[in-house]
């Protein structure tokens, strides 16, 4: 089996894997970075989303050998401290109820964020809209989401 490099979270790491391992198994399999979830394995319900190269992308499609030279982030490298606004958005607001989702709603909020820093609500709906919430907790997602905007700006 081949052997990747890969720098995530701001750290090189060497993972022996098949080149068509999708990124979200070498994740947690091989690397314990158990935050990104699997929901659904065709990219459809979000739970995996992490950045790679600040861009938001479900793990579960990406395979392993396509990543090499690119900068992945999960939620474990947000922030050590949960400090990142985003993150501080979704306690103040209390967003969670089973929390399964959460990390790659996060991650797909800081993606959004950056790209637009001062969203209205409709866009706010547009951006999320690919990340499904079992429990329903949309309309705090969208608050979380609208706070946070205040506290990157």
């Amino acid at each position: 089996m081949p052997i990747y490099n890969l720098k995530i979270n701001g750290q090189s790491h060497s993972v022996e894997a098949d080149q068509d391992t999708p990124l979200l198994w070498v994740l947690r399999d091989h690397l314990d970075m158990v935050g990104t979830k699997f929901g659904c394995g065709v990219g459809q319900c979000g739970a995996c989303t992490i950045h790679v190269d600040d861009s938001a992308t479900r793990s579960c499609l990406l395979k392993v050998s396509m990543v090499e030279d690119m900068e992945i982030t999960t939620i474990e490298g947000l922030s050590k401290e949960g400090t990142h606004p985003v993150q501080q958005a979704w306690k103040e607001i209390d967003v969670p109820q089973c929390g399964y989702c959460q990390a790659g709603q996060i991650m797909s909020a800081v993606a959004f964020l950056k790209q637009n820093p001062k969203p209205d609500t409709s866009e706010i709906r547009d951006a999320m809209s690919g990340n499904i919430c079992r429990c329903a907790s949309y309309n705090r997602i969208e608050a979380a989401v609208a706070l946070a905007a205040t506290k990157t700006n």
